[in-house]
């Protein structure tokens, strides 16, 4: 075999693919990215990005054949004509549902950095230790000092706006100045605090510029103008993603190459050196197959496709999947627990709004199973809570038609508020994925088989947010509330994590505290693949951190010879 081409290869360009890209270039590694959809370049791919409403055929929706051709992508949040080109059609990249899961992905530069929902809050330790804690599952391998400074290093480079808070359950950061909080919200947090001790109304982290900061400009990027309409693709730059941050940064060091249209295959294992040796590709368009080579493979291409990836890495040493000694391979999946929501209106304050359509959200801080285990179930759960101004006041003007209804429209209506769960999911060996042994896809890759589902505790959870949410809302002074709980099947949250966890035994992990794999030290994933447990703070910061952690190690052990 050739000398590897590669210092490194780093598979998917998304949010931790471009963390691993910017560290390792960084670090002089020659590093090879590999994406399976098509490139996507910084404001020249965002086609949509300044177009009015009217610009659109369809004003936002799709035409009624596509919603028929395509019903799992088109129920995904966010999803519309402005932003249907950062999507994957049904189609195109089919898998097998044995049961109901709704996989949404993203296949071009960037994946789906473009178009997540930007929520930055840190893990605490709470998130860290409660599973061993509670016995719901195993231990991780590391704990919130571990990665608090890497928490910091990533903050500090995508920017983060938010507020300092001194709240144990979610962590402070490095934090830009946060959007206004709007007087609503201002009120319901002080009542909160009047009726409850333990129920705190904060500003969320978000990764979005604010005031941007040096690091930012540098970056070529720009102050969020509170447009809100970021899965187009920001022209600016205001929020994060590989895309317009990470990706340009790596290329600034000459050490990138980025390689889009290909699907990697499997990791490529050498039996003589008991160590994988590089990935093999399959173009999408011709269909050729390239084997490339490097010193540390990172896997990055989402939790679900790295697992596809390493139980299709079948060799005599490994027949069941690169580094899968203990069957696990596949196995533990979690994803958040986004049934529940409730809505209510509010009288009053209407003589005041707000700046622009604030892209951000505020948080009520995860308030169940902290110290101790308070419910009949596991895990705590993150709420997320906005107050607006309705933009069709109706009930002021007969039907939707002729002048007095213009005219309503000139004068925003009364105050509305939501609130939805994102809640922690107990990871079961039962929720797993496999290949399938006779349907392959178009590249000749086995299909995706997805059996995972809900159970009891996620029910109860559900209840109990419903029940104490629409509490806080009656006693802060809010009327018509709904609650509903959409019962939609898992995998919509676009958190879907496990499979290839971590943990400090061989035995029920196959990642050790450095992101390696156990039995293929020159292997590292540091996608949501690797999540020992769910936790309830929005995941993708911890992905950055991780993977950046994880290709600083990986490179001084380079350096070292230890790989």
């Amino acid at each position: 075999m050739a000398i590897p081409i590669f210092d490194a290869i780093v598979v998917g360009s998304g949010i931790s693919g471009g963390w691993a890209a910017k560290e390792l270039c960084e670090l002089g590694l020659k590093t090879l990215v590999l994406e399976r959809g098509r490139n996507v370049e910084h404001n020249k791919d965002y086609p949509t990005a300044n177009m009015n409403p009217w610009d659109f055929k369809y004003r936002g929706r799709m035409s009624e054949a596509f919603y028929k051709e395509n019903p799992l992508i088109t129920k995904s949040a966010g999803y519309g004509e402005d932003c249907a080109h950062f999507f994957v059609k049904d189609k195109d990249h089919p898998y097998i549902q044995e049961k109901p899961f709704d996989w949404i992905r993203g296949y071009q530069v960037g994946g789906r950095s473009l178009t997540w929902g930007r929520a930055t809050q840190r893990w605490s330790e709470f998130e860290f230790t409660a599973p061993e804690r509670f016995g719901y599952g195993i231990a991780w391998p590391i704990g919130y000092d571990d990665i608090a400074p890497w928490y910091s290093h990533v903050e500090k480079f995508i920017g983060i706006c938010g507020n300092k808070d001194n709240l144990p359950a979610m962590p402070d950061g490095e934090f830009l100045p946060p959007f206004e909080m709007n007087c609503v919200l201002k009120d319901i947090k002080e009542k909160l605090k009047t009726n409850y001790t333990d129920r705190h109304l904060v500003h969320a982290r978000w990764a979005h510029l604010t005031e941007p900061a040096q690091i930012h400009l540098a970056q070529g990027r720009g102050k969020c103008v509170a447009r809100n309409l970021c899965m187009r693709g920001c022209p600016y730059g205001g929020y994060f993603s590989s895309v317009s941050s990470t990706l340009p940064w790596a290329e600034k060091t000459g050490n990138l190459t980025i390689r889009p249209f290909s699907v990697v295959h499997s990791v490529i294992y050498d039996e003589k050196l008991g160590k994988a040796s590089g990935v093999r590709v399959i173009d999408t368009n011709t269909k050729e197959v390239t084997d490339y080579y490097a010193r540390v493979i990172f896997l990055n291409a989402s939790a679900l496709n790295t697992n596809l990836v390493l139980m299709n890495s079948k060799s005599k040493r490994f027949p069941d999947g690169l580094g899968n000694d203990n069957g696990l391979l596949g196995k533990y999946i979690s994803f958040h627990n986004y049934r529940g929501s409730l809505t209510a209106t509010i009288d009053g304050y209407l003589d005041q709004y707000y700046f622009g359509r604030n892209p951000t959200d505020l948080i009520l801080v995860n308030y169940r199973n902290l110290y101790k285990q308070d419910t009949d179930y596991f895990g705590g759960f993150t709420t997320f809570v906005n107050a607006y101004r309705a933009q069709h006041p109706t009930d002021t003007a007969e039907g939707q038609v002729g002048a007095a209804y213009k005219d309503a429209l000139s004068e925003p209506g009364g105050w509305h508020l939501y609130m939805y769960l994102q809640g922690e999911t107990v990871p079961k060996e039962s929720n797993h994925v496999r290949l399938s042994e006779t349907e392959k896809d178009q590249w000749g890759i086995p299909l995706l088989i997805t059996a995972v589902e809900y159970d009891e505790n996620d029910e109860r959870m559900v209840e109990d947010f419903l029940t104490q949410s629409a509490e806080m809302l009656e006693k802060s002074g809010c009327k018509n509330i709904e609650t509903n709980n959409n019962k939609q099947a898992p995998g919509l949250d676009i958190h879907e994590m496990g499979g290839v966890r971590m943990g400090k035994d061989p035995a029920t992990s196959l990642l050790n505290k450095w992101n390696q794999l156990h039995e293929c030290k020159n292997v590292f994933v540091t996608d949501g693949a690797c999540m020992t447990s769910k936790g309830n703070q929005s995941p993708s910061i911890l992905y950055m951190a991780l993977t950046a952690r994880a290709a600083n190690y990986a490179a001084a052990e380079m350096k070292k010879g230890n790989l």
